[in-house]
């Protein structure tokens, strides 16, 4: 025998269990298949704002124009012949008034319970209803729906959030979230930036001839990222299986096969740490075209930021909090560019240049506190990624692209032309920060066969000397491109992030729908 939930303990539970049957003993179905709403809130407030469109006794005679909307019942007062309520659906509130003698409820046939009688005692805040009705102004101004029919579309068994205390609880509205979007407008709205800001990406691409992709989220081997994977058994081949961690492989596979510009907005999964950035399920967007190198995807990464600030405010500028202080940002373009070591002296006061990795390694335990024995065995180029991330990083507020990394940061980028840098194993890279927050990486790709193997082996031999981080030799990448794959620039943004920016949230949570949770006892 099942165990009921805990819900259904709840007293409000069972008094609106008790009306539900009542309900259908009056013959009235409280989960009716269609209705068709031939307005909005929204719609309506804004077709008649500031316009005379009569009072309740024009309203109550049809006389004035005529409307249909459908939503939840938020709101709800008694007031002798007359009760008003509002409803609310995806736009927002809409007051409605049910009059004792003219309005009536579809399905309702009963010498004993009167329309009004039903609304007040079979239904409750939260229903789902389909309202018909005339519009008119009340003495104080309000754009109101005399109701003429009122329609229960669904009948509800547990109430919303309590109203004056609403739903505070950071933890419920996460894992509730929609309990979150009936009570907070403005989380609703936030979650449609969202998607206006995934749709303007998706027109900017497709402007500038990128082909939208989709590849699979289950793989034999993950790369592509330093990062811990998720680990799955496909049955039906007896084999472990992984969650992808990046796109970047089989989208430059892609590119060999023929493709000039490809792109893919796509979830990926990284088996690491939950902070106010990160989660381990979160969306990437990754793009690549062939003849292309980093410096032509600064150029197209700072337009597009730039055109979705103009599309959501019609101005690159967009204001932001840091720590409780207000900052503007502006995203015209062009941004600053930055190279790593030269952020490290401008932010940090420290020429690498003229230290040898002893003396980086003293800067690093006195200024950042790392501990000597966590940079045993660091080489060169990690310790000046580790300078910059400590002493440069919380600096880059206003747009900047840190260029030209070591080469320890990743093995899928090519070396530098400069034949100094190149010297020194630093590659064509460079990573975007705003409010001291990493944006974008982006690569010219590396398409040399035998280098790419010699540097997914280094990642190899670190995975198997315990770095969990280090990916896996990905033969089959190795062998697509020694089919040859054209000169190309990539990009990865983090799309979470991207709509943090421009949403001004401070926790990468505020921008999924659900996010990752512990779960509850």
């Amino acid at each position: 025998m099942s165990i009921l939930p805990e819900y259904h303990q709840h007293e409000e539970f069972q008094n609106r269990s008790i009306k539900l049957e009542e309900i259908r003993n009056l013959g009235i179905d409280p989960y009716p298949p269609k209705f068709t709403p031939k307005n909005t809130c929204q719609t309506l407030s804004l077709q008649y704002e500031g316009q005379e469109i009569g009072h309740s006794e024009e309203a109550a005679a049809g006389n004035t124009d005529a409307a249909s909307i459908a939503g939840r019942l938020v709101l709800f007062r008694a007031m002798g012949k007359n009760a008003f309520g509002h409803i609310q659906d995806e736009t927002g509130r809409l007051q409605v008034m049910f009059n004792r003698d003219l309005t009536c409820v579809e399905g309702l046939h009963s010498e004993e319970l009167s329309a009004m009688k039903f609304i007040e005692k079979k239904l409750d805040l939260g229903d789902i209803l389909g309202i018909e009705g005339h519009l008119f102004r009340t003495q104080k101004g309000e754009l109101t729906i005399f109701v003429k029919k009122v329609i229960l579309l669904c009948k509800t068994l547990l109430p919303l959030p309590d109203k004056h205390s609403g739903l505070s609880d950071k933890g419920v509205r996460y894992r509730k979230r929609w309990l979150d979007l009936i009570t907070h407008q403005d989380v609703l709205d936030q979650f449609k930036v969202r998607s206006r800001i995934l749709q303007w990406i998706r027109k900017y691409f497709d402007a500038h001839g990128f082909l939208e992709v989709e590849t699979p989220v289950l793989q034999n081997v993950y790369g592509g990222a330093q990062a811990r994977p998720f680990t799955t058994k496909l049955n039906a081949l007896d084999q472990e299986m992984f969650l992808r961690i990046s796109l970047e492989i089989p989208l430059k596979k892609l590119l060999v096969g023929g493709y000039s510009k490809v792109f893919e907005i796509g979830k990926v999964f990284r088996n690491e740490g939950i902070d106010r950035t990160h989660n381990p399920e979160f969306t990437e967007l990754e793009a690549y075209a062939a003849y292309w190198d980093y410096h032509d995807m600064m150029t197209f990464t700072e337009n597009l930021f730039a055109g979705i600030a103009l599309e959501l405010f019609g101005s690159t500028q967009i204001t932001a909090l840091i720590e409780g202080q207000e900052h503007i940002i502006d995203l015209k373009t062009p941004w600053r560019r930055m190279s790593m070591k030269e952020a490290i002296c401008t932010y940090g006061q420290v020429d690498v240049d003229s230290l040898n990795e002893d003396e980086m390694q003293k800067i690093l335990s006195e200024q950042a506190h790392i501990p000597l024995s966590d940079m045993k065995g660091k080489t060169r180029g990690a310790l000046i990624a580790m300078l910059f991330e400590e002493l440069a990083e919380k600096h880059l507020i206003q747009p900047h692209h840190i260029i030209d990394h070591p080469i320890e940061t990743t093995p899928l980028c090519k070396l530098h032309r400069d034949p100094t840098l190149k010297q020194e194993r630093f590659v064509e890279r460079f990573e975007t920060f705003i409010l001291t927050n990493e944006f974008c990486n982006s690569y010219t790709e590396l398409n040399d066969p035998v280098l790419q193997r010699s540097l997914l082996e280094e990642q190899a031999a670190l995975r198997l000397a315990g770095d969990e981080e280090a990916s896996p030799l990905d033969e089959e990448f190795i062998e697509s491109i020694c089919q040859g794959m054209p000169p190309a620039g990539g990009l990865g943004i983090g799309v979470d992030r991207l709509v943090m920016l421009f949403t001004g949230v401070h926790s990468i949570r505020d921008v999924l729908y659900f996010p990752l949770m512990k779960p509850e006892d």
